[in-house]
């Protein structure tokens, strides 16, 4: 089972219920479990499932509702008590639609990301600080590229002669949106805090993928979150570069 199989296959898990004793719910679950991009985005589906769940349980039910079936039925004859039924079956039908098609503007706003550099950076810095599991740890940039491109992630990026120089850790595998997004990570020499891996983090994903991406040309220093970044565009390439300090911090490796 890959990520996407497993992803139609979550679609129709809801918590708290026996859907995970079905044998490829189960299966799908333990897949995310060891998948930080199917772990996300189950966490967004589950999300979306207690928020319908909750609206459901908010939707008054009339007083007397009992009574007033049992002396509708009483008063009219069998067939008109049929069509009425189904009358309440589409109504109720049309209802479930709506709350569908309505979700995604209940949820927070986070679950509903803006196909925009600015968003991609926040995204992408949220990986770096928030902690991750690096999907390959080693020093060796051939195993790294060659780990990508095996993954289907951009492995064909060039790096700066500071970059090259600097220690490697290791790379992931993010997700944005339908794209896979390259990580890979450094070392720039400073004390790493308690159980912090890399303090210098590069993301490269393919330009298309993200809107607004900047034309080629020098790289757009910005400070997001904790980080000071630089993000540029080379070939079919958008990349991202992110450490804690200063603009002079990250400039030294462009």
């Amino acid at each position: 089972m890959n990520r996407d199989e497993a992803k139609n296959i979550l679609l129709l898990y809801r918590p708290e219920t026996a859907d995970a004793d079905d044998p490829q719910i189960a299966a799908a679950l333990a897949l995310a479990k060891n998948d930080p991009e199917l772990a996300r985005w189950l966490e967004e589906h589950c999300r979306r499932q207690e928020a319908l769940r909750a609206t459901f349980r908010q939707i008054p039910v009339p007083e007397a509702l009992k009574e007033q079936i049992i002396s509708e039925q009483a008063a009219f004859s069998r067939r008109k008590a049929i069509r009425e039924k189904i009358v309440a079956v589409a109504a109720v039908a049309a209802i479930i639609v709506s709350l569908i098609v309505l979700a995604p503007f209940w949820l927070p706003h986070h679950t509903m990301v803006d196909n925009t550099v600015a968003a991609y950076e926040k995204r992408m810095v949220g990986v770096a600080l928030r902690g991750y599991d690096m999907d390959l740890k080693t020093n060796d940039p051939a195993l790294i590229q060659a780990y990508l491109a095996k993954n289907g992630a951009p492995a064909d990026y060039h790096l700066s002669a500071a970059l090259r120089k600097a220690a490697l850790t290791g790379c992931a595998i993010e997700g944005w949106r339908n794209a896979k997004v390259s990580m890979i990570c450094f070392r720039t020499g400073r004390p790493l805090r308690p159980g912090q891996q890399s303090d210098l983090w590069l993301f490269v994903v393919d330009r298309a993928s993200v809107k607004n991406a900047p034309p080629p040309g020098p790289p757009k220093i910005a400070a997001v979150n904790r980080l000071i970044t630089a993000v540029w565009t080379r070939g079919a390439r958008l990349y991202l570069l992110g450490t804690e300090g200063n603009a002079r911090a990250i400039r030294q490796f462009l």
